[in-house]
Order: structure tokens, then sequence, then C-alpha cells
């Protein structure tokens, strides 16, 4: 595992080396997970993306069960992308993404469609990041890039291990750059990363991507 990103001494100011695309990262799908602060950190990288963006992402962020859809509104106004709220037996399409709706746990099955379900709380939440990367790892394998951002509790850790075990590419917010540390420090801890960096770095290493 390596950090490719350094302090700058005079104004603790980052400054970014993104590692070359792996020859063999194509992926079919992104999957991101964030809890506390997430709000502000994907808006930043949705804001970011370059018109054109092809990929198809999943989000889960832990949100209330009695949230409204301001949040897929909000992503779906300021990105190139076409942001939805997910729904159950949907075909994953190129240039969406997809949030999970609240108090369902969003699920990625073998034919590349969503499923949602209310099964038990996993990690103490619903919907879980755990679901999301364990079910889209076993979809899509190789073909999977994974970003787990900042976070309040552990949610993440155990479907980033799975993710990088089916040979998917995770990248992990830097924790010291993340609103909480938590998430993503326990997601280094137990999965290692193929990338830490802050949201800047995600951003050019996404807007990279072929």
């Amino acid at each position: 595992m390596r950090k490719y990103t350094e302090k700058n001494t005079d104004d603790q100011a980052h400054r970014m080396i993104i590692p070359e695309i792996p020859i063999h990262l194509k992926p079919k799908a992104i999957v991101i997970g964030t809890s506390a602060g997430g709000v502000e950190a994907l808006t930043k990288l949705f804001k970011a993306l370059r018109p054109g963006f092809s990929i198809p992402i999943l989000v889960v962020q832990h949100i209330s069960p009695s949230s409204d859809s301001y949040l897929v509104q909000h992503l779906n106004r300021i990105s190139s992308v076409t942001v939805k709220e997910a729904l159950d037996k949907t075909v994953i399409e190129p240039f969406h993404a997809y949030l999970a709706p609240p108090n369902y746990h969003l699920l990625i099955e073998e034919d590349f469609t969503i499923a949602l379900t209310v099964d038990e709380k996993v990690s103490y939440a619903r919907p879980s990041i755990d679901v999301l990367f364990e079910t889209a790892a076993r979809a899509f394998n190789r073909n999977l890039l994974g970003i787990i951002l900042t976070g309040a509790n552990s949610d993440g850790a155990y479907g980033a291990s799975m993710l990088r075990k089916m040979g998917g590419y995770l990248i992990v917010q830097d924790p010291s750059t993340a609103h909480i540390a938590t998430m993503p420090e326990t997601a280094i801890q137990q999965a290692g990363a193929d990338f830490i960096t802050n949201l800047e770095g995600i951003s050019k290493f996404l807007n990279r991507l072929p």
C-alpha cells in the first residue's frame, strides 16, 4: 500500500502524486461509501466529474430513515452525470449515479441490476456500505472501483476487504482530510488500500479513467 499525499510544511496544503491508472483497471462500476461529513464530500466529488463521465456510480450515504430526496436532487443539479434514487430491479446504466434510498440496503445482482431490501441492519446501518461493496464485488470482480470517504463508524471496512479480495481497486480518503476519520482509518486497517489521498486527488484520479 502506498500513500500518495505529502504535507507542505509551509501551508499544510496537499500535493497529490496521482498514480498511473493500472492497465487492468477498466471499471464497469464505481461504489462509494460515506457517513458523517459525506454530503460535503460527495458534493465536491460529483461537482468535479468531467463532462461525459460514463462509469455508473452507486452510493451509500448513511442517512436518517425519514430523509427526503434533497441529496439526490442536489447532486443531480451540480453534476455532469444523471443522479437518481436507486429503484429495485433497475438496470445499471452508464452516465448515471444511484443513491441508496433511506432505510433500504442497496445490492447489486449478478446480472448488474439493483436490488433493494429491508433486511436487518449491517454494521448498525441500513443502507449499509458493506452490503453494497460485497455484492458489487461479487458481480463485477476486478472491474470494480471502490471509494471509502469520511464517516464515524466501521461500516465499509469488511466490504472494502471483499472488494480487494475479488480483484477490485480501492481508494480511501486520507483520514487526516476527512470530516470524521474513523471510517477511512478502519478501512485502511482492515482492507489496506491501493490509493490514499484527499478529495481533490480522488477527483483527479476519477477524471483520468477511460
